[in-house]
């Protein structure tokens, strides 16, 4: 599952994990969801627009913690949490609290109690993080779409 965590994945690789951490520990999925990215309040991670099939993760947010990570585990582990708790609101997960706990569980079920991933699922981002306060901020406005995303459910359809 995580054999190649130490090498510099892009959104699709880490998402592959998210994907199969998800179906290992809950034993459901859901095929074809998109990314986009766009800058965001640095307070907000990404959100996914309930029925929708697009997370929108925070650009400006992901490009501070690369530039402040101190390993690509590090920062592939960030991306992870980010989304995982969102592709879990995806899967019907809309209680906060709840998606927290569960993203909490997945994690530590694929990763292990010691990894990067389980101490920031199962802590607070941007306590662990002071720095991410002063990512740039945005309102949302401007969405980019991430190309070839998801392509274990999509690539027989969407290319």
């Amino acid at each position: 599952l995580t054999s190649r965590w130490a090498d510099p994945l892009d959104y699709d690789g880490v998402f592959r994990v998210v994907r199969g951490a998800v179906r290992h520990a809950l034993a459901i999925e859901r095929p074809g969801l998109g990314l986009a990215l766009s800058n965001l309040p640095p307070s907000l991670g990404a959100y996914w627009q309930v029925t929708g099939n697009l997370i929108v993760l925070n650009e400006g947010l992901v490009q501070t913690m690369k530039a402040h990570a101190t390993s690509t585990t590090e920062f592939n582990s960030f991306v992870y949490v980010i989304l995982a708790h969102e592709y879990l609101h995806a899967l019907g997960y809309l209680d906060e609290n709840e998606v927290r706990r569960v993203t909490a569980y997945v994690t530590r079920s694929a990763f292990g109690e010691t990894h990067p991933a389980t101490r920031m699922a199962e802590g607070d981002l941007w306590r662990m993080y002071p720095f991410l306060q002063y990512a740039p901020r945005g309102d949302g406005r401007r969405v980019k779409v991430v190309t070839r995303f998801d392509l274990a459910t999509t690539q027989t359809y969407i290319r």
